[in-house]
């Protein structure tokens, strides 16, 4: 009878505890897109994805054949194989960011760029931390990474360095992402006061000027190559993100970019989330592993906020009153374009009705969008030396 139960539902007869909790991440991470609406375009195809890969005998990922005991190779494993394990789905995606992104804001308040930068800081602690841990250096890198809050750049990191690491980095990645507005506030309230986070920035930047086509066109095109020259191995992440801008500003494909901005980027985000559920299997992601990955992934997170509101305080000193940054708009230069600018906005509008701040946080969001990419090229061309 036993014999006969095993070959008729051989699904229940498999199943372990390790697979019920796969399952049921898959149902919350599903909840959590629906019922939160936290990155719904990743999140639920994801927690689908875990569904379908944690069910035993699923054909779904590589398995062996139950009824004819042959290796059947699964279609996620496939696409695995075809669109992540050669980058191709996330440099898609940076294509369709790019064709997204309006750089005007930065140039109207260029040195709001550098909060793209200072906001890194959490990446470069995490890594340090993960390697006492015990953490080779490209693991570190590949957990590190998480702190830029872009998930098409940890995906390629820890493709490149730590691809057993794959599933919990890319979940720890969006997941954050997804919390920004849950996240940043309580963050930047301990770090700064409510005078400071009053702050008007009426004369930070000419919001009115009128940038010229040209510097729109020119823009990527002298990024691509200056970052190129200056760590060549970030030309694929920082060369895609570019290439997709200049569709958008050069003015002569306007379907090419509506196209990637829309069915691009959706039909892309579909099979990037399912796919990296193919990573989410019970043996590979329950475990102790997962759990400090995530936990060193918020504190990456966290890290980089820090690092760029302590920034903004910093540059703060050498300012005279009335030109001082709100030191909120810091915490914009990491890369989750643009929600953190949204929130950043909204808690000024909390503290003060009549501050207006989205101008100046869109532009260092935006300056963290380009720092991020820029940050996962150099560790992409300086890890390899070291480790």
């Amino acid at each position: 009878m036993e014999l006969e139960f095993q070959q008729l539902l051989p699904a229940i007869a498999g199943m372990t505890w390790q697979d019920l909790v796969m399952i049921a991440i898959g149902l919350i991470l599903i909840y959590l897109a629906i019922a939160k609406e936290y990155e719904p375009t990743l999140l639920l195809p994801i927690g689908f994805g875990a569904i379908l890969v944690n069910i035993p005998f699923t054909s779904a990922i590589t398995q062996i054949d139950p009824a004819t005991g042959e290796m059947v190779e699964g279609v996620l494993d496939t696409f695995f194989k075809a669109g992540i394990a050669t980058e191709i789905f996330p440099l898609l995606i940076f294509i369709a960011i790019g064709a997204m992104i309006d750089f005007s804001p930065l140039f109207r308040n260029p040195s709001l760029l550098l909060f793209g930068a200072a906001a890194q800081f959490g990446i470069f602690m995490t890594m340090i931390f993960a390697v006492l841990l015990g953490y080779d250096l490209r693991e570190a890198a590949s957990i590190g990474i998480i702190g830029a809050a872009d998930g098409p750049t940890s995906i390629v990191v820890a493709t490149r360095f730590a691809p057993n690491l794959l599933g919990p980095i890319s979940v720890a990645a969006y997941s954050y992402m997804a919390l920004v507005p849950i996240i940043q506030p309580p963050v930047i309230r301990l770090l700064t006061s409510k005078k400071e986070r009053q702050i008007r920035m009426t004369s930070a930047g000419n919001y009115n000027m009128k940038i010229s086509k040209t510097s729109l066109i020119l823009f990527p095109v002298v990024v691509t190559i200056v970052a190129g020259i200056i760590a060549p191995s970030s030309l694929p992440l920082i060369g895609f993100l570019m290439f997709g801008n200049l569709i958008r500003e050069c003015g002569v494909l306007n379907k090419l970019s509506l196209a990637a901005q829309n069915e691009l980027a959706s039909l892309v985000t579909i099979l990037l989330g399912i796919t990296i559920a193919s990573t989410m299997t019970a043996e590979r992601f329950v475990r102790l592993d997962t759990l400090f990955i995530i936990a060193l992934g918020l504190f990456a997170f966290v890290f980089d906020t820090f690092g760029g509101v302590i920034f903004a305080k910093f540059m703060n000193l050498f300012r005279k009153e009335g030109n001082k940054i709100n030191p909120m708009i810091g915490a914009c230069g990491i890369s989750a374009f643009p929600m953190s600018a949204r929130v950043i906005h909204q808690m000024g509008q909390k503290e003060d009705p009549y501050n207006y701040l989205l101008m100046p946080a869109i532009s260092a969001n935006v300056g963290g969008q380009i720092g991020s990419v820029i940050v996962g090229g150099i560790i992409l061309t300086l890890v390899p030396l070291f480790a």
